[in-house]
C-alpha cells in the first residue's frame, strides 16, 4: 500500500478492518407457485409470467384476486361421486400453504381462470412451462410448487412435461428443489400396473435429476373451504342437484309413508315439497342461505350430500401443505432437519389410508423413486411420513433435507466469494476466503447443521497452491476451494432390542 504523504501538521484517523467479509446465509424456505389466477395486475403493470413476491394471503388477494367458483359436478367415470368443477387450484392451494406455517412466496400467474364472459380458460402445458420458464430469471425463490399440473386434461403426459422441466430447472440453477405431486394421487394403488398412479408416477417422472425432487401421497381431505361457503347453490344444477334432490323427495315420501301407517301412502309435508321444488328453481340471493339451512334440518341425505360436496371441493393435492411444513421446519429448527414426522393443518385426513406394509415400496422401490407417505398416525394425527428424494438409492443424496442443506451452504459460500472475484490470486486472498468459509461453517456446526463433536469432524476447506490448485491454474485465473461437510441424516429406522436378563435378587 502506498504510504499517505501528510503536508499539514495534525493528527490523522486511520481505520484499518480487523475482520473479512462474511457469509450471510441465503433464505431457504421461499417456494414459488405456478398457475392460473383470477387476475393478475398491480396498478397498470401486468404480472403475467412476472414471478412476484408476496408475504400472505392479503398481498395474494390484492394482486391476483380470489379463487374460482365453487361448483360441484359429476365425475365423468362414475356419476355417484361428485367433484369440484374447477381445475383451478392456486388460491385454495395458497390458504393451505399459510395454514401449514408459509411465509413468504414467489407468485407466478400464467393468465386469468376465466374470461370476460366468465367462461372458464382451458389449462395447458405450455402456459405452465411458461411460468416455469419465467422463474428461472428470478433466483430467491428455493421450491417449485405446482399443484395445477395434476388437473392438466393431458393427464400424465401433459405432467411429464411439467415435472421433467421442473427439474431440469433445478439441476440448471442448483438453487432449489421441486415438490411433485401425483396424478390421481386421490386414488388407492391398483393390481393392475397401468392402474396404479404410483407406478404411472415412476414411469413418467423419467430417470434425470431426481435427486432435485421429492413426490408425496396421496392427496388430502383439506377443511381450507368452510362449509358455511357451500350451498346447493353450488352444486350443478343439469347433474349434481337433480339427482340429490331426488333422492332427498324419495327420502322424504318414505318418511311420510311410515307416517301414514301400514299399506298406506303418506303425503309430504306441503312446506318440504315447496322446499325441494324452490331448490331446484331460481333462487334469490338473500334466500339461499335459509333455505339451504331448513333442507339441511328435515333431509338426512341432503345433509350426506352436502357433506360429499364440501369434501369434494376440499380435496387438494399436497405439495402446497408440504411447501408450508418445510417453511415452518426452516424457519423453527433449520433446514438441515428433515421436514417429517411433523403434523399436517387444515387436513381432515389422506385420501387414501396407508399402513406400515403399504409403504413399504413407497419408501423403499428397487429403483430408488421413494414417494413419501402422508399417513394418519393413532393419537398423533395427519403427519409427513417420509423425507426422501426421488434418488432413494444415492447415498449423497437420499434425503430431502441433505439436497437443501447443501444447496444452501453452496449458494450461501457462492455468493460471498463473489466479492474476491478479480481479487490477486495469492496467498492473501486464499487465507481471506477460507478463514470466511470456515467461519460460516463453523455457525452451521455450532447450530446443529453438520455432524461431528468438533468443528474439524463437521467440515475441511482446503485452498492454496499445491493442495486444489496448480501453477497452470493460477496463471489461467483460477481459484479453486474445496470444501468438505459431513450433514446431519434423519435416523430415518431406530431399533430397539431387548432381551431378557436373569433374576440377580
Amino acid at each position: 500500500m502506498m504510504a499517505t504523504q501528510y503536508q499539514t501538521p495534525g493528527v490523522y484517523i486511520k481505520e484499518i478492518d480487523a475482520f473479512g467479509n462474511a457469509v450471510v446465509e441465503v433464505p431457504t424456505a421461499i417456494p414459488a407457485f405456478i398457475g392460473y389466477t383470477q387476475k393478475a395486475n398491480s396498478g397498470n403493470t401486468d404480472l403475467t409470467n412476472l414471478p412476484t413476491r408476496i408475504e400472505s394471503m392479503v398481498d395474494y388477494k390484492a394482486l391476483f384476486g380470489g379463487g374460482p367458483d365453487l361448483l360441484v359436478t359429476q365425475d365423468k367415470n362414475d356419476k355417484s361421486k361428485m367433484v369440484a368443477a374447477s381445475p383451478f387450484l392456486m388460491f385454495q392451494s395458497l390458504k393451505l400453504f399459510y395454514a401449514n406455517g408459509g411465509g413468504p412466496c414467489y407468485i407466478v400467474s400464467v393468465g386469468p381462470f376465466s374470461d370476460s364472459k366468465d367462461q372458464p380458460t382451458t389449462q395447458t402445458s405450455a402456459d405452465l412451462l411458461a411460468g416455469l420458464n419465467a422463474l428461472e430469471l428470478q433466483p430467491e425463490p428455493t421450491m417449485i410448487v405446482c399443484p395445477e399440473a395434476v388437473m392438466l386434461s393431458g393427464g400424465s403426459t401433459d405432467w411429464e412435461k411439467i415435472a421433467t422441466a421442473s427439474l431440469a430447472q433445478c439441476n440448471k440453477l442448483q438453487s432449489r428443489v421441486s415438490i411433485l405431486d401425483i396424478v390421481n394421487g386421490d386414488k388407492p394403488r391398483g393390481a393392475v400396473e397401468k392402474d396404479d398412479p404410483i407406478s404411472n408416477f415412476r414411469t413418467d417422472v423419467g430417470s434425470n435429476f431426481l435427486d432435485y425432487g421429492a413426490a408425496y401421497y396421496p392427496f388430502l381431505n383439506t377443511s381450507v373451504i368452510d362449509s358455511t361457503q357451500v350451498t346447493f347453490a353450488n352444486l350443478d344444477k343439469k347433474t349434481v342437484l337433480g339427482d340429490l334432490m331426488k333422492s332427498v323427495e324419495a327420502e322424504q315420501q318414505a318418511l311420510a309413508d311410515a307416517q301414514a301407517g301400514p299399506n298406506q301412502k303418506g303425503k309430504i309435508p306441503p312446506a318440504t315439497a315447496q322446499l325441494i321444488k324452490d331448490v331446484q328453481g331460481k333462487v334469490a340471493a338473500a334466500d339461499v342461505k335459509a333455505k339451504n339451512q331448513a333442507l339441511m334440518a328435515v333431509s338426512a341425505v341432503y345433509k350426506d350430500g352436502m357433506d360429499q360436496a364440501l369434501a369434494a371441493l376440499n380435496l387438494l393435492p399436497p405439495s402446497p401443505a408440504i411447501a408450508g411444513v418445510i417453511a415452518q421446519t426452516d424457519n423453527t429448527v433449520g433446514v438441515w432437519k428433515a421436514p417429517a414426522n411433523t403434523s399436517v393443518n387444515s387436513v381432515v385426513s389422506p385420501s387414501v389410508n396407508i399402513s406400515h406394509d403399504d409403504q413399504a415400496d413407497l419408501n423403499a422401490p428397487l429403483d430408488g423413486k421413494a414417494v413419501n407417505a402422508i399417513r394418519t398416525m393413532p393419537g398423533r394425527g395427519i403427519m409427513v411420513w417420509g423425507a426422501r428424494t426421488l434418488d432413494a438409492n444415492s447415498l449423497d443424496w437420499r434425503y430431502v433435507n441433505v439436497r437443501r442443506t447443501l444447496i444452501m451452504l453452496e449458494q450461501s459460500i457462492k455468493i460471498a466469494c463473489e466479492a474476491y472475484v478479480f481479487s490477486p490470486n495469492d496467498a492473501s486472498t486464499w487465507v481471506t476466503v477460507s478463514s470466511m468459509i470456515e467461519n460460516f461453517l463453523t455457525n452451521q456446526w455450532k447450530a446443529g447443521a453438520l455432524a461431528g463433536s468438533s468443528a474439524t469432524e463437521a467440515f475441511d476447506v482446503q485452498v492454496g497452491l499445491g493442495s486444489t490448485m496448480t501453477g497452470q491454474d493460477i496463471l489461467n485465473g483460477y481459484m479453486r476451494v474445496e470444501i468438505r461437510v459431513a450433514v446431519v441424516r434423519p435416523a430415518e429406522f431406530i431399533v430397539l432390542t431387548f432381551e431378557q436378563k436373569m433374576q440377580t435378587s
